[in-house]
């Protein structure tokens, strides 16, 4: 990951609901939730579920797929997981009494 698609991807996370979303979606883990029931769980009208879920998904952290009338969103953890890595990865200078704040994001 370059500093530009970092940017971008964490331009599209500086919203509370976009996090709260996001943080929702890493507790179902690879599953995911469909969209009614996130939109349900965190109180947010159908429309602005669909904005917010959109531009995540545009900016790569999530998945969308269809099943049956349902569209289901995930984390896409290897995404995630490389835009930890890019932020992280001069991490400490070396000095490994605080390296382990990154454990394994730093590789």
């Amino acid at each position: 990951m370059d500093d530009e698609r970092a940017a971008a991807t964490l331009g599209a996370l500086a919203h509370g609901t976009r996090l709260a979303i996001l943080r929702l979606l890493v507790r179902a883990g690879p599953v995911g939730m469909a969209a009614g029931q996130l939109t349900e769980t965190l109180a947010l009208s159908p429309s602005l579920g669909s904005f917010h879920l959109a531009a995540l998904a545009e900016a790569g952290v999530l998945t969308r797929r269809r099943e049956a009338r349902h569209v289901v969103y995930a984390v896409d953890f290897p995404a995630l997981g490389g835009l930890l890595g890019h932020l992280v990865q001069d991490c400490c200078a070396g000095a490994p009494e605080i390296v382990a704040c990154c454990g394994e994001a730093r590789c």
